[in-house]
């Protein structure tokens, strides 16, 4: 691994802990205004203090964030469905050079692959792809990796697609968590963090972030669950105590309740 690759990784992974927070706010690509990233910048802003990383789309980048911001950005570089698309969702392509990543000074690029539906091959010949342009410039490639329908949130098929995207050259995989998944972690040779996924009561989501952590995950990828919080700024605050200060769920809810 070169020096800039290390560079990078070493600003979504916090060297202190080896723990991040990363802010998911990508979702535009794919669902369009999503509630509660209706305008976005006002959104992210009094989020970005508590969040290691943010990961958006370009055009969200450019039309949403102030280049003023130190914060490092994981790229959406994958997509080419809608949400209205039931039968193909997930079927991504490459939607952003690397040329274009690069001009936007990206820590890192996040790319979906979707294992077990009959158009897998193509996600994951554009996932490989991704990798190798990536890696030419020394940026990460965070592999999202989902399962077909009907599989389900099953340690036997996300530790599949885990160790697959590892095996193909990801450097960070994005997972959903569910039972047994010490066994996730202890078969993907690279960090791990896990999906927030569609919203939850908030006492449930940090007892999945804390879970995580405890069976071997680095950190948490939140989007919805943190956005569509009746209190974001104290919800984002206390996935960061879980995280980064070693906070029990109960510790962490009583952050979310306090912080108004």
């Amino acid at each position: 691994m070169d020096w800039g690759m290390k560079n990078r990784l070493s600003k979504i992974i916090n060297p202190k802990d080896g723990h991040t927070v990363m802010l998911a706010v990508d979702h535009g690509y794919f669902m369009g205004p999503t509630t509660g990233l209706e305008n976005l910048s006002e959104m992210i802003k009094p989020l970005l203090p508590y969040a290691d990383v943010l990961m958006p789309t370009r055009g969200g980048l450019r039309n949403y964030v102030s280049p003023e911001i130190d914060i490092p950005i994981c790229l959406r570089v994958s997509g080419g469905t809608s949400i209205l698309n039931k039968d193909n969702l997930l079927h991504e392509g490459i939607i952003v050079s690397m040329e274009d990543a690069i001009r936007l000074n990206v820590s890192a690029v996040a790319f979906s692959i979707l294992v077990g539906q009959p158009f897998e091959r193509d996600t994951i010949l554009s996932f490989t792809k991704i990798i190798d342009e990536a890696n030419r410039y020394g940026i990460p490639v965070l592999a999202v990796t989902a399962v077909g329908r009907g599989l389900g949130k099953d340690a036997k098929y996300l530790s599949l697609a885990s160790r697959m995207a590892a095996e193909l050259g990801a450097s960070i995989v994005k997972t959903y968590y569910c039972k047994d998944f010490d066994k996730v972690v202890e078969t993907c040779p690279v960090p791990i963090v896990i999906a927030g996924g569609k919203k939850i009561p908030e006492r449930e989501a940090l007892q999945m972030a804390y879970n995580a952590l405890q069976d071997g995950a680095i950190g948490v990828d939140m989007g919805r669950n943190i956005f569509q919080s009746s209190n974001p700024v104290g919800m984002i605050k206390a996935a960061n105590a879980i995280v980064h200060k070693n906070a029990t769920p109960d510790e962490a809810f009583e952050i979310f309740k306090n912080n108004k």
